[in-house]
Order: structure tokens, then C-alpha cells, then sequence
């Protein structure tokens, strides 16, 4: 089963300068919860993108340059270098849960075959260099959403949206 997990503002922007445009700790909590003890796909530059390597998670990171597995423990992290090899590695894991974080070039590659979407909207208007890909909403229902306001510790509004894709009627 494919997840996508995400956040994005108001316009769909995901990404500015290969990072996240706001801070919002209760989002990075929330991704810690629904990725922990999960695969993890995601793009070299998402990859880059994190302080190090996520404790409890399996980094499977898409790149055309095979030499960076020489830098990792193939436990934690595993370079996988065409679509087709990923696709192999996704077929393998069954119906187990594997989480594709970003960037907008892989969720691209994924957005038909997504089953499950973890958003985190983030009410406002950031500067951005980095959209989320289009996705029919059309072909999913939202199952579960949790609105929160801004606190001390968020300094912005945000809502947590699961949605499951609908059942293909044959």
C-alpha cells in the first residue's frame, strides 16, 4: 500500500530553497507518527534535505548516482537508481504499508498508483519554489481530518487530512 505524506500551504506549495517553507513542530511530530517503522520513498534532494539519517525508518531514495550507497549502511538507506527498480522494491513489500515523502517528481511518478494520502494543509501563503503535484481528489475520500489552531508552540493554523482512494468498480 502506497502512501503519500505531505504538507503544503494554501496554493499547494510544498518546498522552497530544499526545505519547508514554515516551521510547524505539531507536522514534524505528526510525521514522525505516521512514517516510524515504515519504508520511506522520497528523491535525493528530500533526502538531502534531513539533518540525517530518521531513526526507524528505511530511506529508499531515488537517484541517478549509485556511488552514494558507498556512504550508508544498506540497512538504513538504499539507493535506488530507476523507476523500474523501484517499482520491483514496491511490489516486494506487498500489502505493507511504504510511505513516499517527497519531492514533487516522485509523488509525479506515483499519483496514480498512490492508495492513501497523509496532508498536512498549513493555512497561509509562504514563499515557495516547489509545488505538490495535481491530484484528483475526485478519486478519494476524506476519511479522517483534525483542524487545529495556532499556539505558542505552531504559529499557524493547520488541519490533518487522511484520504483513501476509492474502489475501482470493474
Amino acid at each position: 500500500m502506497l502512501t503519500f505524506v505531505w504538507a503544503e500551504d494554501e496554493l499547494g506549495n510544498i518546498g522552497y530553497q530544499g526545505h519547508l517553507p514554515w516551521h510547524l513542530p505539531a507536522d514534524l511530530q505528526h510525521f514522525k507518527a505516521v512514517t516510524m517503522h515504515k519504508p520511506m520513498i522520497m528523491g535525493r534532494k528530500t533526502f538531502d534535505s534531513f539533518p540525517g539519517i530518521l531513526p526507524g525508518r528505511k530511506h529508499l531514495v531515488l537517484s541517478h548516482d549509485p556511488s552514494l550507497q558507498d556512504k550508508y549502511d544498506p540497512q538504513q538507506v538504499e539507493i535506488v537508481t530507476s523507476v523500474d527498480e523501484l517499482q520491483e522494491i514496491i511490489a516486494a513489500y506487498g500489502d505493507q504499508e511504504i510511505c513516499l515523502i517527497g519531492g514533487s517528481g516522485v509523488f509525479a511518478l506515483f499519483v496514480d498508483q498512490v492508495d492513501r494520502l497523509e496532508k498536512t494543509l498549513v493555512y497561509g501563503q509562504f514563499p515557495a519554489d516547489t509545488k505538490m503535484v495535481p491530484i484528483n481528489y475526485e478519486n478519494f475520500t476524506l476519511v479522517k481530518r483534525s483542524d487545529f489552531k495556532a499556539d505558542a508552540k505552531n504559529p499557524y493554523d493547520y488541519s490533518f487530512l487522511t484520504y483513501q482512494r476509492k474502489s475501482q468498480k470493474s
